[in-house]
């Protein structure tokens, strides 16, 4: 499981460290990943094993699907097949690295069998337009968490 949130940094090539943490979890379903956003405001960073299973269950859809449609629009859209390199680090695809502001300062943060990369600020926006309200504590209660 992919947990916590890593301050990071985005170099002048695109390219990003998988945290230390991350990389022993992800080193046990390979090297490869698919980065990928659906709508350009962050990046996703999936293992192919992950992203895979995924297109399985999609595949199964019609392809008359809408929303599937818009799904695979933009994650093709902003998303590459990428390999980590042997210094940890993955590149973030030009488009999306554009799109998302991912320059300097990040936020690297685990949503359990995948993770995200924010520009800092960003996310920090994003937490405070976004909190956590009386019915997602009610919702999270329900799922027993």
């Amino acid at each position: 499981m992919l947990r916590g949130n890593y301050p990071g940094r985005v170099d002048e090539k695109g390219r990003v460290k998988i945290p230390a943490d991350f990389l022993v979890e992800l080193r046990k379903l390979g090297r490869k990943f698919y980065v990928t956003s659906l709508n350009g405001d962050r990046t996703q960073v999936f293992p192919m094993k992950v992203w895979e299973e995924k297109e399985r269950k999609l595949a199964k859809i019609s392809s008359h699907n809408k929303a599937k449609q818009k799904f695979l629009e933009r994650t093709n859209y902003y998303g590459q097949i990428v390999e980590v390199d042997g210094q940890g680090r993955i590149l973030i695809p030009p488009v999306l690295r554009e799109s998302a502001e991912m320059k300097g300062e990040v936020d690297v943060s685990g949503r359990l069998t995948f993770f995200e990369i924010w520009n800092h600020n960003r996310f920090l926006d994003q937490m405070n337009r976004n909190p956590i309200t009386a019915e997602d504590e009610k919702d999270l209660d329900g799922l027993d968490i």
